[in-house]
């Protein structure tokens, strides 16, 4: 039997690679993200009242609606960012330009929880906007309801995409799976 090779430090950490699927789901997870989510809310924040009551909405946004869309697209690009560093090499090690960090690991189990969170979080939301949209479809808010109609295709594609690249991520990154200690 032999002894398990102790790889110096700085050297390349060998994870198998993700498979085919699971780069399509963290793609399509992040397209959604990026051009399902993104240029919606920010024509928003430009104070572009699309699909919205346009008195309701000047109101709303007045009192701090911009602000907040621009963060919501803010963590939309970071949910995006996050889909695809669970299938690309910057996910299991830091790029070698990245200060202090250069070719070290990235902590697995951080990385990978908080992919599953995010996902459960968007799939939460995408049943209770069903919910919502099946229960009370009105038009007395700020926007028209069939924004949900247009959303809960977005948010199931997201949230499924990052749920399957996160499982895949943990599942190839995981003690026993590679090379080289974890952190």
């Amino acid at each position: 039997m032999s002894e398990p090779t102790v790889r110096p430090a700085g050297s390349p950490i060998e994870v198998p690679p993700p498979s085919r699927r699971a780069v399509q789901a963290a793609y399509a997870s992040a397209f959604s993200a990026t051009f399902g989510f993104v240029p919606l809310h920010a024509t928003w924040a430009l104070g572009i009242p699309l699909w919205a009551h346009e008195d309701r909405f000047r109101t709303w946004y007045a009192v701090g609606g911009g602000p907040y869309l621009l963060v919501l697209s803010g963590l939309a690009l970071a949910a995006a960012v996050l889909a695809l560093s669970l299938v690309r090499p910057w996910g299991v090690a830091f790029p070698g330009w990245a200060p202090f960090l250069g070719r070290r690991r990235v902590p697995h189990r951080p990385l990978a929880a908080t992919a599953f969170v995010v996902s459960a979080f968007l799939l939460l939301y995408t049943v209770w906007a069903t919910v919502q949209l099946a229960t009370d479809f009105d038009d007395d808010g700020i926007f028209s309801p069939w924004i949900v109609v247009y959303g809960i295709p977005q948010f199931l594609v997201w949230g499924i995409g990052l749920f399957i690249a996160a499982r895949s991520y943990h599942r190839r990154t995981s003690p026993g799976r590679c090379a080289g200690p974890l952190r």
